[in-house]
């Protein structure tokens, strides 16, 4: 069977040329002008994947709004984001909306294909996963059910996206080694480009900095990149 991607996209020349592109690749394509039409759609039925252009049908922003509302409908839909914008102000945005890629137009189509099935083979493992048994990691406040795919600090549940997830899992499950960006974008099963793995890192922090405002368990270890603290174990 077909995988489903959703296509959002307000130019029909570029809606066109991805949809074809995409179907040429054996994907079944849903495409959507607008940001109404795509949600009132999502609602009924979700995708595998959405890819999602920020700027749709005069909102300039409306990429984003669709973003957030479809990451409350399922947290671990993979989520692209594309845009003719090239900017890290952009995409930080996009990830903390809960976007798992961001891309610009000009990204060569192979290497968009590549994302896309980055994401893809992410989210199969995540659902056979779950068909395991519980599987839990524990770091000394942290608590990870990799089955369910959920973590707590402090036993309040920290609200992460996919990528968040397995970056964090990665940095945990051997506390005290350095992983690099790249080990962390291979366990994320995804291919992103320095300042977007940093963007996740931050966000991962941010969000165990909610609950708790003494945290400091992610160190980052300059030029080589981040571990988890030993003394949190």
């Amino acid at each position: 069977m077909k995988r489903r991607i959703a296509l959002v996209e307000d130019e029909p020349a570029i809606r066109a040329n991805y949809r074809d592109a995409l179907m040429r690749r054996g994907y079944a394509v849903d495409i959507y002008p607008d940001r109404p039409s795509a949600w009132q759609a999502f609602q009924q039925r979700l995708p595998e994947l959405a890819i999602i252009d920020v700027g749709l049908a005069g909102e300039v922003d409306g990429g984003f709004d669709l973003c957030r509302d479809l990451r409350s409908l399922s947290p671990t839909l993979p989520i692209l984001m594309l845009t003719a914008r090239d900017g890290d102000t952009d995409s930080v945005l996009g990830l903390r909306l809960g976007a798992d890629d961001y891309v610009t137009k000009d990204l060569s189509l192979d290497h968009l294909f590549a994302r896309i099935a980055a994401l893809l083979r992410r989210a199969d493992a995540y659902s056979d996963s779950r068909e395991k048994d519980d599987q839990q990691l524990a770091r000394g406040p942290l608590s990870i059910n990799l089955d369910r795919m959920t973590a707590q600090w402090h036993g309040q549940p920290l609200d992460l996206t996919v990528t968040e997830f397995w970056m964090l899992h990665a940095l945990a499950r051997h506390p005290g080694h350095v992983r690099s960006r790249e080990q962390l974008m291979e366990a994320a099963s995804t291919v992103l480009d320095d300042n977007t793995v940093t963007s996740h890192i931050k966000r991962i922090r941010r969000k165990f900095e909610t609950l708790d405002a003494s945290f400091s368990a992610i160190n980052t270890a300059y030029g080589l990149g981040y571990r988890w603290d030993p003394q949190q174990v």
